[in-house]
């Protein structure tokens, strides 16, 4: 798979099936952006289990945190990593042990491990690199665009009002 460059359809049929996903690297600092994408990702239905070990035990965003992916109470559809790129190997080596193992691993803006992509791929696992999850989400809804951001996405779907929020959504809550 190309890595440099992905189409809209395989971002947004990601972001439509998975429903439950595991964040490493996540806060509890509520400026870190991986705050904020955790919170977000909650508000638009997902599950999402924050994995942390120095906070494990505690909620991040009202989510319950872990100290690894071993931990986890459930499967997950989606890893989402927030960690610098040279500890995707290692998180690729407790990914791969995971059972079941997850449909997709999405590395965050600046995170990029092509071998690490490459093994993951091997066992049938989509990836996603270089990529936010939260602005990928918005661009395609065409929420991004509500900012004079161009997501090089035309719509005319009008806003679905939700609680505290208005959304375009790519999902169905």
């Amino acid at each position: 798979m190309n890595h440099d460059a992905y189409e809209n359809s395989y971002i947004s049929g990601i972001l439509n099936a998975v429903k439950s996903i595991a964040i490493v690297g996540a806060s509890a600092n509520e400026v870190r952006p991986s705050f904020f994408v955790t919170k977000y990702l909650i508000d638009k239905g997902y599950r999402v289990f924050p994995v942390n070990p120095g906070h494990a035990g505690k909620p991040i965003a009202g989510a319950m945190t872990y100290a690894s992916l071993a931990d986890l109470p459930e499967p997950v559809d989606m890893v989402d990593i927030f960690r610098a790129s040279s500890a995707v190997p290692a998180i690729t080596e407790e990914i791969l042990a995971m059972d079941p193992l997850p449909k997709v691993v999405w590395m965050q803006l600046t995170v990029r491990d092509d071998a690490s992509a490459a093994r993951l791929e091997e066992k049938g696992i989509k990836v996603v690199m270089n990529r936010c999850p939260k602005i990928e989400y918005g661009r395609l809804s065409g929420e991004i665009g509500w900012n004079g951001v161009n997501s090089r996405v035309i719509s005319s779907k009008k806003p679905l009002l939700r609680q505290g929020f208005q959304s375009f959504g790519i999902r169905a809550r």
